[in-house]
Order: structure tokens, then sequence, then C-alpha cells
């Protein structure tokens, strides 16, 4: 259930090395060859599924447990004051590689990482009521 085309899958292959940091039955965690941070990591999925909404719901808790694992482990190990958890789900999101994934990245409170940048103009009554209208207007 494997794509030969896509550079995670190769890394879960055998063909591209890494630095595995955890491995089990479902999930594969690794360090990224181009850091945010010190020990900044990558977690997949060991079947091959391109984003969140393709992977079975059979398959999420196990894989959500192995990423809690992995957090810990990064927390414990790398002795960081806190870590980011940063998923993307297709190009227009950032999504790069087409495999399932989430980045851990280690941090400590004087690393000068960007954090989430909330808009500073908080929205009036009638836009989010709006927005809030498609979510409610099939029920």
């Amino acid at each position: 259930m494997n794509d030969p085309e896509c550079l995670f899958c190769k890394i879960l292959a055998g063909e591209i090395p890494s630095y595995k940091v955890f491995e089990s039955e479902f999930t594969l965690a690794f360090l990224d060859i181009a850091p945010v941070s010190e020990g900044h990591t990558v977690v997949i999925p060991k079947n091959h599924y391109y984003n969140l909404l393709d992977i079975p719901e059979n398959e999420i808790l196990p894989f959500f447990n192995d990423l809690k694992t992995v957090a810990n482990l990064i927390k414990t190990k790398l002795g960081c004051e806190g870590f980011n958890i940063v998923q993307n789900n297709f190009p227009a999101a950032g999504q790069v590689i087409p495999h399932f994934h989430f980045h851990i990245w280690p941090r400590i409170s004087s690393d000068k990482l960007s954090h989430f940048q909330r808009n500073p103009e908080i929205a009036n009554k009638e836009e989010i009521e709006s927005v809030f209208k498609k979510f409610t207007n099939d029920y």
C-alpha cells in the first residue's frame, strides 16, 4: 500500500537513509534533514495516505498514540521546554510531500521561531455568522 514515487515511502523501504528515532507497527518517526529546530522530527504512518482525509479511521488512533509517544520522547530526551506539532493538508496549506505526516518542532523559549500568526482584527458578528451558516445549513 505504498507509493514507489513517494519520498517517505522510499524512506520506509530503506531506499533513502534516515535517522529513525521511533518505530512501531503503524508508525515511523525520523529526524528531518532540514530542521526548523534541533530535533525536528517527522512522524508518518507506515501505510501511504495522501493526507488526514485519506487515513482510515481504524488507523488514526494507533497513529495518534504513536505521535503522542514521539512527542513525549522528544520532550524527555531533548529536554526542550515545549514543542509544536504541525500538519499540512493539500498544497494550498503547505503540504509538500504527498504522504500524511506530522512535524514535531522542539522549542525553547529563546529560540526565535515564529509562532502561529493570529489575525489582529476581530471579525464582526455578521462575518462569523455567515461562516457559521455554511456549517449548519444542512441541518
